[in-house]
């Protein structure tokens, strides 16, 4: 039998906001998440997903690098 997590727990486990998990849940970007009711029951298995909100730190390039320095 496959174990779950309420959107408050996998939001502690995760270091998220329960509106973050509940976003990704709705976005179907945890795999095996089912709606049950009006709750969403979140895999143990399942890991946290990417943020692709975030970039990778690195400054856009522009065609002026004086201005950049």
């Amino acid at each position: 039998m496959m174990e779950y997590f309420s959107v408050k727990e996998a939001a502690k486990n995760w270091g998220l906001t329960a509106r973050m998990v509940n976003y990704y849940c709705t976005s179907g970007r945890i795999p095996g998440v089912q709606r049950i009711g009006n709750i969403w029951a979140i895999p143990k298995e399942a890991s946290k997903p990417e943020d692709g909100r975030k970039g990778n730190g690195r400054k856009p390039k522009t065609g002026d690098q004086e201005r950049d320095r």
